[in-house]
């Protein structure tokens, strides 16, 4: 696991996060872990948007349509 330093983070803000933190009953260091997970985790547009451009085409015609609610696909 690796380790990060965060240097120039003006006071309101290290008191708003420790507050929240506390609020959650997790230290400043747990809380600020958890948001860097959320963000890591939530693609961004742009990835959002390069893994919809690489997925195949899905055909759209009617008759495509009724063939795969046939076979039970939704």
């Amino acid at each position: 696991m690796g380790t990060m330093q965060i240097r120039d983070v003006p006071d309101a803000t290290e008191r708003t996060l420790k507050a929240r933190a506390e609020r959650d009953g997790k230290s400043l260091t747990a809380y600020v872990r958890d948001l860097l997970n959320e963000e890591a985790a939530t693609p961004t547009l742009d990835e959002v948007m390069a893994k919809i451009a690489a997925d195949e085409p899905v055909p759209y015609d009617p008759d495509f349509v009724r063939e795969m609610m046939r076979e039970g696909h939704r």
